[in-house]
């Protein structure tokens, strides 16, 4: 088992008599759904269906809490907040309240014999992530690693990126759609009611074009790849798209993940990724693009 610190998140507990009415107007999930023991990926949009957030939600009895990257702790209060009118709704920054743990495994640790887990599925596979007071942060990570080995920031990059996982910053921007980023299978619910940008997202299912999307890249001689990259297609250089986020993989050797324009991001076609430099493309590499995870 990997153990995870991410503490460093942002953590909103939203409270009041409409807490879900309020929320489920505003996330592409049904929070509805969301539970003490599990925490329920969706996604914060605007009008016109690109990202503003991608977060975490869990359920107890009386609230809903909220947890996301930490480049957002200045801009996720004030978007939640600039939607309550007349709702019984209140929006409470606990960022520096809680600690936040993810442990990977199918079943459930053991340790702190009081802790309650909630199921989540953060780095690609089944999980489990642990809510403690900031107070217990050195005694419970202690706990934990009695069983589990600490995946330090180095680690858990390169194991977001094998599994293809967005992060805020590279791969999700407040210029991507979640459905361009292979988020609809988990953060989006197409059957429950209306929320901000919801017209985009369905006429987006309903024509099944997307403009680009995210995929793997795999250096085809070994070379390393890194951000930003351009990507141009090998027989006439037509601009096909460019990378996020690289990293060098044991399994995989030196890949990427990308946004690929259509008509590109088949796996198995290769491309050329570069740096643009203000005198021309520098030298360039040979990628071939590839299904995430990867395989």
């Amino acid at each position: 088992m990997l153990l995870f610190d991410l503490s460093d998140r942002v953590k909103i507990r939203l409270r009041g008599s409409d807490r879900v009415r309020f929320l489920n107007g505003q996330v592409t999930n049904d929070v509805r759904k969301a539970r003490p023991n599990l925490s329920l990926p969706a996604c914060l949009l605007n009008a016109k269906g690109k990202l503003d957030a991608f977060l975490f939600i869990s359920a107890g009895p009386d609230e809903f809490f909220l947890d996301a990257d930490s480049e957002l702790h200045d801009s996720l209060p004030p978007r939640l907040e600039r939607y309550i009118i007349a709702d019984d709704v209140a929006i409470e920054d606990v960022s520096r309240e809680y600690s936040l743990f993810h442990v990977t495994g199918e079943m459930r640790p053991d340790l702190p014999n009081d802790a309650i887990w909630r199921e989540a599925k953060r780095f690609g596979a089944p999980g489990w992530d642990l809510l403690v007071l900031a107070a217990e942060h050195d005694r419970v990570q202690s706990s934990l690693t009695a069983d589990s080995s600490l995946c330090d920031a180095n680690c858990a990059e390169r194991l977001r990126i094998e599994h293809g996982i967005p992060r805020w910053g590279r791969e999700l921007t407040d210029q991507i759609i979640p459905v361009e980023a292979n988020l609809a299978d988990e953060a989006i619910d197409y059957a429950k009611g209306c929320y901000i940008g919801q017209e985009v997202i369905s006429r987006m299912k309903m024509s099944g074009q997307l403009n680009k999307r995210l995929c793997g890249l795999i250096s085809v001689d070994g070379a390393p790849l890194a951000a930003p990259m351009r990507l141009v297609s090998l027989a006439d250089e037509k601009d096909a798209g460019w990378l996020t986020s690289a990293t060098r993989s044991e399994r995989f050797g030196e890949i990427a993940l990308a946004y690929v324009k259509r008509g590109f991001n088949k796996p198995g076609i290769q491309l050329q990724a570069r740096v643009e430099t203000a005198t021309g493309p520098a030298d360039t590499i040979q990628v071939k693009v590839a299904d995430l995870p990867f395989r």
